[in-house]
């Protein structure tokens, strides 16, 4: 997927600063943050959204949600608690058509989200 942004982070060909990796997955923080945290999880291969995974994709799912785990632990959130969200199409929300994982946290975070 060479026009996807998050595509060109995985490979590095644009700037990110990565706040974690591991074989399955880069997280690195949002630019247009909506709570004091917020922290993108996306995998390294392109999926375009959760409604494309498959069966064989059960253990990319979990990674994403560890590392969410892991994030919302580096981040000093953990304890008091967070949100994960992932936007599926256009009515959902998504705006980048790669999985991505958004980890929220910092503040309470007010329900229905909206």
């Amino acid at each position: 997927m060479s026009e996807c942004i998050f595509c060109k982070i995985v490979a590095r060909t644009i700037p990110a600063v990565l706040v974690y990796e591991d074989d399955m997955v880069v997280a690195f923080d949002d630019v247009n943050p909506q709570a004091p945290t917020h922290t993108l999880v996306i995998p390294r291969k392109h999926v375009a959204s959760i409604a494309e995974l498959q069966d064989s994709d059960v253990g990319l799912l979990g990674r994403l949600m560890l590392a969410g785990n892991t994030i919302a632990k580096q981040k000093g959130i953990a304890d008091a608690g967070y949100r994960f969200v992932v936007n599926t199409g256009a009515h959902g929300g998504q705006s980048v058509f790669h999985l991505h994982l958004h980890v929220l946290g910092g503040r309470h975070l007010a329900w229905p989200p909206g």
